[in-house]
């Protein structure tokens, strides 16, 4: 599944592996609020599935994308395709919810988010994933980068309570995430690319221990990879 479950450290994955094995460890965190039905949306080839229903109380994974969703992989298709206005489910359908890297491509964010609360059942969880520090990418369908004020007011406006949001990294994991995009990603020749990214993946590897431990706070001057969290329907 293209290493989201099991990255390696390697010269060639420099620009992923700081924000996959965020997301893993976010996830990982948040495997006890998950159980019964969940509904994965925007769920592309949903590279975590195996890895919920292997270590979760989830019994049913159903994926949701948009009809003229990107096709990642050929073999994997969706469960369920919507219009981006009406999921195709009646009311307290799901236990979960789940929606990784995907709100950052909604127009309107509150239609998704509305829809997900609707489909909840009582008391459901919803967990989401937003990338902060991340380049344009899938344009021009890639709308936007949330603080976390701004994405705790989209899930109020759309009816959701107790909601943490936390960050995937601080300051030190979003210096090694950009180095690792720009030796990756940015416009350089293929020797000076491979010499540059086996120099600065011991700095990389130094600047990732460095953030572990690190209680990120929402204040001026924070710097974040991205968002995590759960957020509740009453």
């Amino acid at each position: 599944m293209d290493n989201f479950i099991n990255i390696p450290f390697t010269s060639k994955n420099l620009d992923r592996y700081v924000v996959r094995n965020a997301i893993l460890s976010a996830l990982r965190e948040s495997l006890p609020f998950l159980n019964g039905s969940l509904l994965d949306i925007g769920c592309g080839k949903m590279p975590y599935k195996n890895y919920i229903l292997e270590n979760s109380h989830v019994k049913k994974y159903v994926g949701l994308d948009i009809e003229n969703a990107l096709e990642y992989d050929k073999s994997v298709k969706s469960d369920f395709t919507w219009d981006g206005k009406v999921m195709p489910f009646e009311d307290l359908s799901f236990d979960c919810a789940f929606g990784t890297e995907v709100l950052e491509h909604c127009p309107e964010p509150e239609v998704v988010l509305k829809e997900t609360y609707r489909v909840l059942k009582a008391g459901g969880c919803f967990f989401f994933t937003v990338p902060f520090l991340w380049p344009l990418h899938e344009v021009p369908f890639d709308e936007y980068r949330y603080t976390p004020f701004s994405l705790k007011r989209h899930l109020e406006n759309s009816g959701f309570s107790n909601i943490e949001i936390n960050a995937l990294g601080g300051w030190h994991a979003s210096m090694a995430q950009m180095i690792g995009l720009w030796v990756r990603r940015s416009h350089l020749g293929a020797t000076k690319r491979k010499a540059l990214s086996w120099a600065l993946k011991p700095v990389i590897n130094y600047l990732i221990k460095k953030d572990k431990g690190v209680n990120v706070k929402f204040i001026d001057t924070t710097m974040i990879t991205g968002l995590y969290g759960c957020a509740y329907k009453k």
